[in-house]
């Protein structure tokens, strides 16, 4: 298998499991990949594009890191794919997002219990009065989240608290 920026987790995990620690110093919010189902469901969501940009570093080098420990060559570093579509924090906050959500989830603790936040947003979607919203809190952009709901067409905004830097704040709708 060549490792590249679109290649699954999961498959990279499948054919390297070594490579597990090295990803999970690059990108610490991935440390619940040791737990079987969280590997399974976010693996298959995420691209180690999306592990870097989780984890805040340079795909290029990144990717080029895993590549080295498994004896491949390093890529060049071409043009990055476009994120175009993705919810951003950019401007001012959208208008369906006013009021108090009918629910909230705190995927931090929902991944420290070995939860999958994703299934859980996806059962309450289906509860989901019209005209509300689910607001997801997290300690981590949830870019897998994202890309699953954006692909299911819902309505998703994703911005940093401006009162901590290092929470996410991801509506859903």
């Amino acid at each position: 298998m060549q490792i590249t920026r679109e290649s699954k987790l999961f498959d990279v995990l499948q054919a390297f499991p070594f490579l597990e620690v090295q990803i999970i110093d690059y990108a610490p919010a991935f440390k619940n990949l040791k737990n079987p189902l969280l590997r399974r469901t976010l693996g298959k969501l995420a691209t180690l594009e999306k592990v870097a940009q989780v984890g805040g570093v340079d795909a290029i080098e990144f990717v080029n890191a895993l590549r080295r420990s498994v004896g491949q060559a390093d890529l060049s570093a071409g043009p990055a794919e476009s994120s175009a579509g993705l919810p951003s924090s950019a401007g001012s906050d959208p208008e369906w997002i006013v009021g108090k959500p009918q629910f909230t989830l705190d995927g931090t603790e929902m991944l420290k219990r070995g939860e999958v936040p994703l299934k859980r947003v996806n059962e309450l979607l289906s509860q989901l009065t019209p005209g509300r919203h689910i607001l997801l809190v997290s300690n981590f952009e949830p870019t897998p989240i994202l890309d699953a709901l954006q692909k299911q067409h819902r309505r998703i905004y994703h911005t940093i608290h401006p009162k901590d830097q290092n929470q996410h704040l991801t509506y859903i709708g």
